[in-house]
């Protein structure tokens, strides 16, 4: 192979997984749930200092 047939299989990668990563976003903001997973471990502080948690998602529903 050579550097163009490489650079050519290069892009064509990084759109895919770019697209498949828009993807997701949008399907994450245009459902309004929260994201799973990790909650930023005991880092996580509210913009008023205060710690949060996982079930302080706005959206989460009772």
């Amino acid at each position: 192979m050579d550097a163009t047939t490489l650079v050519a299989v290069f892009l064509v990668t990084l759109v895919l997984i770019a697209i498949a990563v828009g993807g997701m976003a949008a399907g994450s903001r245009m459902t309004g749930r929260c994201l799973r997973g990790s909650c930023g471990g005991p880092e996580a502080h509210a913009p008023g200092g205060e710690k949060i948690s996982c079930v302080g998602c706005p959206n989460r529903k009772p």
